[in-house]
């Protein structure tokens, strides 16, 4: 008899991780998404199982996931989709917001990796961060974002080294600029040209080839990018240019 596969997506009432736990569960796994907010409608409510947690505050992560991680069976899949943006000079950036950007697209998928990571080593689980492509180069206006990403696909490439043996797969998945509600706060946004930006879906699709690849083989790194880049002020000032 093949058991169930289950999966755990932060980050999945919008964005890509919304549109990751509608393709997994189209693909039959069922899913537990974690968020503040609970996507309701937007997905198919069987085999999808909300868990609310802020996942910038520890303690309230550690006091829904740990249950968890004892009170089902296996976690074949983790996927860290959680993640936030603050974009402009270094100096100028609000230090509560640029202290809960490092802490949730960094630290957080650390600490929920090393909850189910124990279990996952034995049943030769799959890891998969959504990182980003500033990670893999000098991005001005995103310093600290950036260097939140490189950190992330760093700790994929050392968790992989450190655990293939055991069976273990570790993905990182860097996409370019993606039409969600990412950049609503930020002072560009992408041009309205299709060929400009991805689509989340454009990073769900993905799944079925990295989670269906035989036993032996890794799909450890991706990079996806739009044909064009482009990317246009919005009402706010350029912070690179001034006034």
């Amino acid at each position: 008899m093949i058991e169930p596969m289950n999966a755990l997506v932060t980050g999945a009432s919008s964005g890509i991780g919304l549109e990751i736990t509608k393709k997994l569960l189209e693909m039959g796994i069922s899913v537990y998404g974690v968020s503040r907010t609970n996507p309701g409608d937007k997905l198919p409510q069987e085999n999808f199982h909300f868990i609310e947690a802020d996942l910038s505050n520890s303690k309230d992560m550690q006091d829904k996931l740990i249950p968890l991680s004892k009170s089902i069976p296996n976690i074949n899949i983790l996927i860290n989709s959680a993640g936030v943006g603050i974009f402009g000079l270094h100096e100028e950036l609000d230090f509560k917001e640029l202290e809960n950007m490092m802490y949730l697209n960094l630290v957080t998928p650390i600490l929920i990796t090393r909850i189910f990571l124990r279990k996952m080593k034995k049943i030769k689980g799959t890891i998969i961060n959504i990182s980003s492509m500033t990670s893999k180069k000098s991005s001005p206006l995103a310093s600290a974002y950036s260097a939140t990403k490189a950190g992330l696909s760093k700790f994929g490439e050392s968790l992989f080294e450190e655990g293939r043996k055991s069976g273990l797969r570790v993905i990182n998945i860097h996409p370019d600029i993606t039409k969600t509600n990412f950049y609503n706060n930020s002072w560009f946004k992408e041009e309205d040209n299709p060929l400009a930006y991805l689509f989340s879906e454009d990073i769900s699709k993905l799944l079925p080839a990295l989670l269906n690849s035989r036993e032996g083989v890794v799909i450890s790194d991706i990079t996806i990018q739009p044909q064009l880049h482009r990317i246009h002020r919005k009402g706010k000032t350029d912070p690179n240019k001034g006034e």
